[in-house]
């Protein structure tokens, strides 16, 4: 197995005194309507050993679920248009700062939910507080992908939303590889992430999401849409 780190990351972390490797398998682009079970255990089977930890990305779980739209498909409302004027942007992700993103997010959430959290946050933040908008908007909203330039074809003029049923997808795909590993889906990017769905109890998932907090297979060309946590015995790595 290549144990070579994506470019500007590490490959290796020390989590509680253990180090882990967090190793990333490069693949071929997934597309809409490929199988994401088969994909995985093709690319992914051969890098693994018992004790590892398979983790994906939550955009290829989405994508294979149908869960990416165009641009040009989505019919954005007024208020869609309005509410995403008011969202901060980063150098990290559109989030909801497109109409096109705050469209999927009222349509996922619904708009008594996008609404209320909108006047929230616009309260807290006149105080200084932020986070709440995502806080009150939930998971789903949270989990709304937009193009970037980094975005690769064609994704980089799509929506992506939050894969459906994530630890379910994870007991699948563990079924698959065999009881030698376990599973995570993954919303990881430069600003830390969550565990969506895996098959570890949440205490290694809040464990997983420490590993994994740099954002080790970026979110760019990379092509690196599953990697390996494996906990390194011996000296460090």
């Amino acid at each position: 197995m290549d144990l070579t780190a994506n470019d500007g990351k590490k490959l290796t972390i020390s989590v509680d005194g253990t180090e882990y490797q967090r190793i990333p398998i490069k693949t071929p682009l997934v597309l809409a309507g490929e199988k994401l079970v088969p994909f995985v255990v093709q690319h992914a089977s051969p890098h693994l050993v018992d004790g590892d930890i398979l983790f994906i990305t939550e955009k290829i779980v989405a994508i294979t679920q149908g869960r990416s739209y165009p641009l040009d498909e989505i019919k954005v409302r007024p208020l869609a248009a309005f509410l995403s004027r008011y969202v901060q942007k980063t150098p990290y992700g559109i989030g909801l700062g497109m109409p096109e993103t705050m469209e999927m997010a009222l349509r996922e959430c619904g708009t008594p939910r996008i609404l209320l959290a909108a006047a929230v946050a616009a309260v807290t933040k006149a105080v200084g507080r932020k986070g709440d908008f995502y806080r009150i908007a939930g998971p789903k909203a949270r989990g709304i992908d937009g193009p970037t330039h980094n975005t690769i074809p064609p994704y980089n003029q799509q929506v992506v939303l939050a894969p459906a049923q994530p630890r379910k997808v994870a007991q699948e795909v563990k079924a698959a590889l065999g009881s030698r590993v376990d599973v995570a889906i993954v919303d990881i990017n430069d600003l830390g992430g969550n565990i969506l769905g895996s098959t570890v109890d949440r205490a290694a998932d809040a464990r997983l999401a420490r590993i994994l907090a740099d954002n080790p297979l970026g979110q760019g060309h990379q092509s690196t849409p599953l990697g390996v946590i494996r906990r390194v015995t011996g000296e460090a790595a």
